[in-house]
């Protein structure tokens, strides 16, 4: 297929494609499928070889937030049945974070619900880091608080954090229909103003909430020329009791294209599975470790993962490795230029295969696959990991 070739072409010249080609890709029919898997593949292959960068969340507080962004369990008004709780302690965080770097994670990712932090928030979440630090050395983190204010990206890098995640999650034309209480361009500038500080950049999108493949597109275009370091690619979870608990748009197949579209456009980016593998990607999940370079170990923020041990056999399994702590994750031209050499997304997301499954049906929503998490932070039970 020439879309094809150039599309890999383009990938090994860090060169980005046209608007035309990347909206070609998600057209592509599921006969192409593999073909599009494969191309891509050779892309990552070229920047990352086989290795899978392996990150895990702490959720340091959970639920009760004051926006209403239609995706989130957490939100303003939301009905889901999710944990609920305040801050951890910074020792509770450490403990809950030691659990995913003795299952082979080299990134620690601290989520906080709310707009964005107080300068007390920033005070809190510094304290953690240096904990989490002092008592894993070589460990990377990184903070997604919500907005930043002026400074308080500098005072989280002081502190030892390596990167911060803040998403753009859709197009910038469609931002208004999934959440009102802040902007688009707020989120712009929070990446922006955690580069600024010398934290690796991390940004990405979700896709399912009903938008078109222009959108997609568009959000990654734009996520191309902002330049984080990784790009996570959230699927919705529908958790009932939200505003898009009814949208199930989403196939194994349309996840794949949909990241392969976002390796051809960003080649040399870390590109992460994070949320709603499990529940979309199904037993397609090993064929999408060709297309991306990095996903979340366990358990998420307010849903359930599959069993760690599960994703290392599956990354066993597919023929690829777990990225050691003393990899660096960017090809050199990237990580030369940046604060960090490795980067973090953190964002709502996943689900777990229950005990003896529904059979499923082509097309028929896996409402079975979404399981509220009910272990780990906030809990007296042990943390998936």
């Amino acid at each position: 297929m020439d879309l094809l070739n150039t599309l890999v072409d383009k990938g090994l010249r860090r060169e980005l494609p046209t608007r035309e080609e990347a909206l070609a890709v998600l057209a592509t029919s599921d006969d192409d499928l593999l073909d599009v898997v494969a191309a891509a593949g050779k892309v990552r292959r070229q920047w990352f070889g086989r290795r899978v960068k392996l990150n895990y969340l702490v959720n340091l507080k959970s639920g009760l937030c004051p926006e209403d962004c239609s995706y989130c369990s957490q939100r303003l008004g939301s009905q889901a049945d999710i944990l609920k709780y305040t801050w951890l302690k910074p020792d509770e965080a450490s403990q809950a974070a030691a659990a995913g770097l003795a299952g082979g994670a080299k990134r620690v990712c601290l989520v906080a619900s709310g707009r964005g932090p107080t300068d007390r928030d920033v005070d809190r979440v510094s304290q953690t880091i240096k904990a989490i630090k002092e008592q894993n050395e070589g460990v990377e983190v990184c903070a997604c608080l919500g907005l930043l204010s002026d400074g308080q990206a500098e005072r989280l890098r002081e502190a030892g954090a390596d990167a911060y995640n803040h998403n753009l999650n859709t197009s910038e034309s469609t931002y208004g229909d999934i959440t009102t209480t802040h902007t688009y361009a707020d989120r712009v500038d929070t990446v922006r103003k955690a580069h600024a500080a010398g934290l690796s950049a991390c940004s990405g999108l979700i896709a399912g909430m009903g938008e078109s493949d222009e959108d997609l597109v568009d959000v990654v275009f734009s996520l191309r020329e902002l330049d984080p370091d990784s790009v996570p690619v959230n699927f919705l979870i529908p958790f009932e009791g939200t505003p898009l608990a009814k949208e199930w748009n989403l196939t194994p197949q349309r996840c794949l294209r949909i990241l392969a579209m976002v390796r051809f456009v960003c080649p040399d980016v870390e590109v992460r599975i994070a949320g709603g593998r499990e529940v979309h990607l199904r037993t397609m999940q090993p064929l999408a470790l060709h297309l991306a370079n990095s996903i979340f170990l366990g358990d998420y923020l307010t849903s359930e993962g599959q069993a760690g041990k599960a994703d290392l056999e599956m990354i066993a399994d597919a023929g690829f490795e777990v990225e050691g702590a003393d990899q660096v994750t960017l090809p050199e031209h990237r990580s030369q230029a940046g604060a960090c050499g490795d980067t973090g997304g953190c964002h709502e997301g996943g689900g777990v295969c229950g005990p003896a499954p529904a059979v499923a049906v082509a097309g028929e929503p896996r409402t079975d696959l979404v399981a509220v998490r009910r272990r780990g932070a906030g809990t007296d039970l042990a943390p998936n990991a």
